[in-house]
């Protein structure tokens, strides 16, 4: 005997079990997400924060990441989560790829213009380059494990100590442009552009300490709305379509995007930082009200065209009982 449908609201329309996953330190993320669930509500669809680990988020129907900031200190064990579940969104093939910032390397070999990345495995001799650097694992989050480095000394022992972590490094050139301009987050939204907010510079001068939030998960962020120009959003899909290509999905399957870019505001050779597919802050809050409605009305949508797609949307649920 199947599992009985979940039927709330309307009796006639099949309600699937969907869950906004958090981490044990955030099960209901930072707030940025916070209007998320009564956005769902309001197109009849009922979801709950859980954290990914908890047992109950396994047996949803649908599990949208939105807060799993823990993945990079338990990666093995988030992807086999992630495999385990009914369905999860971004797409699987997309979370395995893009939790390892190597993604870099393929965006960068089909001519996304990308920061200067290179990496060394544990048990490969590093190479620094000239100048000042950015050194962070390769698997990361929240600028966790990151630091910037001038002394030449300070920065091999930085990416050594990673390696003895059984961690993969990577190394970058530290782009100046950061301390005057910060970085720019484009969002999109079912592969088509939402919204965009400049971050400052969240790696401190060397030698200083970072500030971390409280729950040690990320950096402190300083964010501002901003408004792109089309070359820039131009960059970001570039970018988001080689993605989909790489990882076999189509653009639209990709309910949300955020494409960090170096170089965004004076539009001054920009450069792609990273591109965060997994569980990446969307910055709602810097949206004033009718912008912010209408971009999580955008984010409800896809998550609509999600359940048509895997057949748990009211017509994809005729016939069961």
């Amino acid at each position: 005997m199947g599992r009985p449908d979940v039927r709330l609201g309307r009796p006639d329309i099949f309600h699937p079990r969907i869950v906004l996953a958090g981490c044990p330190q955030l099960v209901a993320g930072d707030g940025d997400d916070a209007e998320l669930v009564a956005a769902l509500r309001a197109r009849d669809l009922h979801a709950r924060w859980l954290s990914w680990d908890d047992p109950e988020a396994a047996e949803a129907d649908l599990v949208i990441l939105r807060a799993t900031w823990d993945y990079p200190e338990r990666l093995e064990e988030f992807l086999q989560w992630a495999g385990s579940v009914r369905n999860v969104l971004n797409p699987l093939s997309v979370v395995r790829w893009n939790t390892d910032k190597r993604y870099l390397n393929d965006l960068a070999a089909v001519g996304i213009p990308t920061v200067p990345s290179t990496f060394f495995a544990p048990d490969e001799p590093i190479v620094l380059p000239d100048g000042e650097l950015v050194i962070k694992p390769a698997v990361a989050g929240g600028s966790r494990g990151a630091g910037r480095f001038t002394c030449p000394e300070a920065a091999r022992d930085h990416a050594e100590g990673l390696q003895d972590e059984g961690r993969t490094v990577l190394i970058q050139p530290y782009d100046p442009r950061v301390d005057h301009h910060g970085e720019t987050a484009l969002v999109f939204l079912n592969g088509e552009p939402s919204h965009a907010f400049t971050k400052a510079a969240l790696l401190p001068p060397p030698g200083t300490a970072a500030e971390v939030d409280e729950s040690g998960l990320f950096h402190a962020e300083r964010l501002a709305p901003v408004k792109p120009s089309s070359a820039l959003w131009k960059l970001g899909a570039a970018a988001l379509a080689a993605a989909a290509t790489k990882c076999r999905v189509a653009m639209t399957d990709l309910l949300y995007a955020r494409v960090d870019v170096i170089g965004g505001v004076i539009d001054d050779d920009p450069r792609l930082l990273e591109l965060e597919l997994v569980e990446p802050s969307l910055g709602w809050r810097q949206l004033d009200t009718e912008e912010r409605d209408l971009a999580q009305r955008k984010f409800v949508i896809g998550v609509e065209d999600a359940l048509e797609r895997l057949g748990l949307g009211p017509l994809g649920q005729r016939g069961r009982g």
